[in-house]
């Protein structure tokens, strides 16, 4: 994975140089071809060299192809995760943390966290401990997908890193008791004992650092002290999120209702999925929908910054932040709408923020539910999900997979 990357990443600012648009189509297809052939090379020699390295995963057990399984470059915990975490004040990182940086917010028993992927950028996984509860904190940053997930299993506490391989272009995880592999898309054991075993995902957002620091004054923030040393705040990955862009290591048919890289807010409810494309979210910024039988509301915030666009993150563009959560409220259905800068229900006028808190009126301390729900790139989610419908504002023109 890291070897197209860093290719790519070294070529681009080369062609920028002079006529961009067709250099850079030049460069992606050259850098396609060399990809397929390597996946082809890599095809045939890995699955004999899996069981070197990995002696104790159990290979004759797994739920997915193991040919879907290719290798991303690295070895494992080549890209290694932070297994002893520290954490600082939101006013220690506000020195090295742009205000507008994308993070990872998650919240439990009043304990609330924030992971700037800043940092993991470079280690895709946390092994943490927040509110009593051990968690995996995860990244891919070719998916785009940030995932929290409950490192208990069966009674047992998981450790996890990263295996440097690859399916559908997403990271494949693993767990150092069993060393089974497991989808960070899905949070599903796909080899070894735990194959077919699912993790809890825990709600989380992904946020601006201010938006984090209005809602949890007393929040802590991840520090750059991992016991690595990684050019942090800088972007590996140079321009990989602009839509007209191609998905590395992704061998799969691209869905064509979407561009690959558009980022969407995917929600799962029931038997139903639907994603809200950020395309059509930059318009309608508050969106009140019911998915299977659940109301759900989606709620957009403006100016967080892209950590996949510019060489350094704080020169990236801005993109909107999403998140989803129930409308039900008690006995009650609220229904949302934006003033001004304020999300507000029509019910009680009462003012919201995007962590789904109510912060003023009538309501002021209440909490909407969050749904399980999610902010990746359309290719990755739909390779998942590709049953997913998409919303579009005339319900009319919501479009389905087969």
């Amino acid at each position: 994975m890291r070897f197209f990357e860093t290719g790519y990443r070294y070529m681009r600012p080369q062609l920028n140089r002079s006529n961009p648009a067709l250099l850079m189509r030049i460069a992606v297809y050259g850098v396609l071809v060399l990809a397929a052939a390597y996946w082809l090379w890599s095809g045939t020699v890995a699955e004999a060299d899996w069981q070197s390295e990995w002696p104790k995963t159990n290979f004759g057990k797994h739920t997915v192809p193991l040919e879907e399984i290719r290798s991303g470059g690295p070895s494992k915990d080549g890209i290694p995760p932070v297994d002893r975490p520290r954490f600082i004040a939101s006013e220690e990182a506000a020195r090295w943390l742009d205000a507008q940086e994308p993070v990872i917010v998650f919240e439990r028993k009043g304990d609330a966290r924030a992971y700037p992927l800043q940092i993991l950028m470079f280690h895709e996984i946390v092994n943490d401990t927040v509110g009593g509860v051990p968690v995996a904190v995860t990244f891919c940053p070719l998916c785009n997908a940030s995932i929290v997930f409950n490192r208990r299993v069966d009674g047992l506490v998981l450790d996890f890193g990263t295996t440097g391989k690859l399916r559908k272009s997403d990271l494949v995880m693993y767990d150092r008791q069993t060393e089974s592999w497991w989808q960070q898309f899905t949070g599903t054991g796909i080899v070894g004992k735990h194959a077919g075993t699912v993790l809890e995902q825990l709600p989380s957002t992904i946020a601006s650092f201010v938006d984090f620091r209005k809602a949890y004054p007393a929040g802590h923030v991840l520090s750059r002290e991992t016991g690595f040393t990684r050019p942090y705040g800088r972007n590996p990955y140079r321009g990989y999120d602009r839509i007209g862009d191609t998905p590395f290591l992704f061998s799969d048919p691209v869905d064509p209702r979407l561009p690959a890289m558009e980022r969407v807010l995917g929600v799962q409810q029931g038997r139903s999925v639907r994603i809200y494309p950020f395309t059509v979210l930059a318009s309608a910024r508050i969106v009140n929908d019911r998915v299977d039988s659940e109301p759900v509301a989606v709620f957009t915030a403006e100016g967080m910054l892209s950590a996949l666009d510019a060489e350094v993150i704080r020169d990236s563009r801005r993109i909107p932040a999403a998140a989803a959560y129930s409308r039900r409220l008690g006995e009650r259905t609220l229904s949302f709408e934006l003033r001004g800068e304020r999300i507000v229900d029509r019910e009680t006028g009462s003012e919201w923020d995007l962590f789904g808190r109510s912060v003023a009126g009538a309501l002021k301390g209440q909490r909407l539910t969050p749904v399980d729900s999610g902010v990746h790139f359309a290719f990755a989610w739909l390779a998942f999900n590709p049953q997913s419908e998409i919303y579009a504002p005339d319900r009319s023109a919501a479009r389905t997979g087969k």
